[in-house]
Parts: structure tokens; C-alpha cells; sequence
């Protein structure tokens, strides 16, 4: 089964612009079975290689040789940290061939290819996130139950059953703690950051308290600060900061975390079931964990999430901002019948938001104030994401 994804439009863009595209991710995510489908449709002849094959690895033994049998090719290379030292050769070529989507290179989410991508192939390089399946992706296929509990990696959502999901998602984590991350360059055991990882999750949706998980696993809260960023670049979580831009009160600096997907959430969670997570005290959290994934993978580049919280108890969970203004705010809930605080009352006049939502698993849209409408999650992203 092919799923249009996302970034279908946003490469077809990039490929009359930049010489080299970067599409970048976790493992098992999608990138493979995306770029081989986008090369069979573009107007250029393509050559691909997997540097995770010996074969392939070796025909690069000689990269100047090899690539300049395929000039005027689009030439695909798979995860391309594995050799580095491409970099430079790469911006020979494309400088000296001077045409457009003369590569497109993938990556497995890592810090280092970030770092010398960037450095190396300044100005010549777009890059393109492509994460988990998002519920517009899946509009036509699209079971939310399934999508909440099981996530969206393909491998999980696509599974014949809730059990083969849950055993593809046990050996994912699995592997990506013992092989992966190490491969990335994270200098830590894998039973220390499955720890770590398992704490995380019991603080999603929450402020990130780093001295806490610092004692409790017995290191300094310096060496918590650089795995977590690790994480956060391995495409594994996410913080969202507090919005406090010329608000003069007295705001939580303390960012928000976010596991960024569901199904790996609910495996460290260690629930087995739909039921079982309807009844976990982490429901709350669990759900607006899944809705700002879902917003994060549909959301128009110019637009930066926030969240809002004063010492003094007003709050929302988060703040839309483009050009540092608010132009809206959404409450996340897992109710049919939600209620309106006086902390998100506080914080839209603090804000002085206009668009104002509640969000939904499910049910009918209605404006429960006159500055806010309650509406089910999909209706939300499908209706007024884009249109903020």
C-alpha cells in the first residue's frame, strides 16, 4: 500500500531550487520507500545506493570515479552518515554541474550529518523532515484508535493486528537503544538511556524537569541537558519552550516535553491495550502529546509553537506564533464536554488571541465562548492549521 506523504509537494519545490536535498529522520520511518517512489516519477534518470550495503558502500570506494560515470543523474544516496567524507566531493560536483536535484541524500536523524551537511554544502541544501504518518496522510485509510494507541511508523500502523504492531515497536526500541543511537555517536549504555527514555515518557505533555531525572539516575544535570539534546535531535522527542516574547508577568521558563511518537510512548508505558491507556492516569498527557505530533507534522513552516504558563496559574497548552505575534491558542483535551478555566480565560487576554480552539478526539464543532471554538482534533488540522 502506497501513502502519499506530506513532503510529495515540498520535494517538488526544493527540486527546482537546490542542488541537493536532504530528507532526514529516524529509521523506519518511511525514506526509502518514499525517495524510491519519488524517483520513479520524476522527469530524470536516477541512480540509488544504500551505504548500509557492503555493495554499495564499495562502489564509492572511488566516489570521484563513480559519480562522474552518472553525471546528469539524480543520484540517491541512503544513509549517507555512513561515509562523511562525501561532503566535500558532493559540493565539487554539484558546484561544478550546476544543476538542480543533482542529489538527494538521506539520513537517519544524527546531529553529526546536520552539522557537516551544513557546513559543507551551505546554500546548496534543502532539507526535508519526514516523520511518522500524519492523520491527513492517512485520511483515506485512516483508523484513529489504531493511529493514537499503535502511533504512526509505518511498520506499527500498517501491522495486521494490535499484537504484530506492539511486537515491531518492542524491537524497534529495541534496536534503536543497542545499534542505532550508538551508531548516531550517543556515548551512553543502552540500559542507562532505555532509563532515561522510560523517565521521559512519564513526563510528556508535562514541564521537563530535568533535576529530578538528573538524581534519580545519579548523574549531573549537565549530562542529562547533552542526551536529551541528543534525543531531541535523533528525531526521538520534542520541548516545546514557554512564550514569554514582551509579557510582563512572571512566566515558567521550564520547557514542555513531548515523545514524539505515541506508539513508542504507549510500549515504554508498558500498555497493552486501548482500554488499558483509557484508564492510565497519563490519558491527558498521552493525548496532547499525540496532537501536537500530529500538529507539528502538518503545520506550515512560518508558524512556531509555544506554550503559555504564568507562576499565577494561567495557562494553555499552545501558543501559535508567526513573526513572534500570537495569532492563536488551542487547549488540548480528552473530553466530549470540555470546560473552560480561568487560567486559559487569563492567558487569551494576556495573548490577545483571536482564534482560539479546544481541541477533541471527537464530536461536533461549536464556539463555546464567542472567542473560542471547541472541534474534534482531524477537523482542526484539516480545516484551520493551514489557515492561521
Amino acid at each position: 500500500m502506497m501513502i502519499k506523504r506530506n513532503i510529495l509537494d515540498k520535494i517538488n519545490e526544493y527540486s527546482n531550487i537546490f542542488p541537493v536535498i536532504a530528507i532526514i529522520g529516524p529509521r523506519q520511518v518511511g525514506k526509502t520507500t518514499f525517495v524510491k517512489y519519488y524517483a520513479g516519477i520524476i522527469d530524470k534518470e536516477s541512480v540509488y545506493l544504500d551505504l548500509e550495503k557492503p555493495s554499495d558502500f564499495d562502489k564509492l570506494e572511488n566516489a570521484e570515479f563513480y559519480l562522474s560515470q552518472h553525471k546528469g543523474k539524480c543520484i540517491i544516496i541512503d544513509e549517507v552518515q555512513n561515509k562523511p567524507d562525501l561532503f566535500p566531493l558532493i559540493r565539487s560536483i554539484v558546484d561544478e554541474n550546476n544543476e538542480k536535484c543533482n542529489f538527494i541524500i538521506l539520513g537517519s536523524a544524527s546531529p553529526e550529518l546536520l552539522k557537516q551537511s551544513s557546513e559543507t554544502l551551505a546554500g546548496r541544501i534543502g532539507y526535508i523532515e519526514l516523520g511518522p504518518f500524519s492523520a491527513i496522510e492517512l485520511k483515506d485509510n485512516y483508523n484513529f484508535q489504531k493511529h493514537f494507541f499503535g502511533g504512526g511508523f509505518p511498520l506499527s500502523y500498517l501491522s495486521p493486528n494490535e499484537k504484530s504492531s506492539k511486537i515491531w515497536l518492542n524491537n524497534f526500541i529495541k534496536t534503536y537503544l543497542e545499534k542505532d543511537l550508538p551508531l548516531l555517536g550517543l556515548k551512553a549504555k543502552p540500559q542507562f538511556v532505555r532509563r532515561l527514555w522510560e523517565m521521559l515518557t512519564w513526563q510528556t505533555g508535562s514541564l521537563l524537569n530535568y533535576n529530578a531525572i538528573a538524581k534519580s539516575l545519579s548523574v549531573s544535570n549537565h549530562t542529562i541537558y547533552s542526551y536529551i539534546d541528543f534525543l531531541e535531535g535523533a528525531f526521538m522527542l520534542t520541548l516545546l519552550k514557554p512564550y514569554f516574547y514582551n509579557i510582563k508577568k512572571r512566566i515558567i521558563k521550564s520547557p514542555k516535553i513531548y515523545i514524539n511518537d505515541t506508539g513508542i510512548l504507549h510500549r515504554l508505558l508498558r500498555l497493552n491495550d486501548y482500554d488499558q491507556l483509557l484508564g492510565n492516569p497519563l490519558l491527558g498527557n498521552s493525548w496532547e502529546t499525540f496532537v501536537v505530533n500530529q500538529i507539528n507534522l502538518e503545520k506550515n513552516e512560518d508558524i512556531d509553537l509555544f506554550f503559555y504558563r504564568t507562576h499565577a496559574g494561567a495557562e494553555v497548552d499552545l501558543v501559535f506564533v508567526k513573526g513572534m505575534k500570537p495569532i492563536a491558542t488551542a487547549e488540548i483535551k480528552f473530553s466530549l464536554s470540555p470546560k473552560i478555566s480561568k487560567g486559559l480565560i487569563n492567558s487569551i487576554e494576556t495573548l490577545n488571541s483571536n482564534n482560539n480552539f479546544i481541541i477533541i478526539p471527537q464530536g461536533s464543532e461549536y464556539k463555546i465562548r464567542e472567542n473560542i471554538k471547541v472541534c474534534a482534533f482531524n477537523v482542526f488540522i484539516e480545516k484551520y492549521l493551514n489557515a492561521l
